[in-house]
């Protein structure tokens, strides 16, 4: 039982760091594989570099979209489109009071 007492602290530390960090960032790639893989035609978007833009067309294969901006049509990686700006993006306008 001594030897266990002595790793105590560090068994302690993995579980918050666990707790506090690991899982969250987990929680949230989950959230953005699934925002991606339901992502579709005429879905307004944000890239993370900011570029604006309409879905055109999606490709399974490469996992790529082809999104039309102002400036003409650029294709990305699903995985360079922002959730948080998409989602903020196509929410409903607040009420205000």
């Amino acid at each position: 039982m001594e030897g266990l007492g002595q790793y105590a602290p560090f068994i302690l530390m993995f579980v918050v760091v666990y707790f506090f960090m690991i899982a969250p960032q987990m929680k949230r790639a989950k959230k953005e594989k699934k925002f991606a893989a339901e992502l579709k035609r005429g879905d307004r978007v944000i890239t993370k570099s900011g570029m604006h833009g309409k879905v055109l067309e999606l490709n399974d294969k490469d996992s790529s979209c082809i999104i039309e901006t102002l400036a003409g049509k650029i294709k990305f990686e699903r995985s360079a489109i922002s959730m948080e700006m998409s989602m903020k993006l196509n929410a409903p306008p607040a009420v205000k009071k």
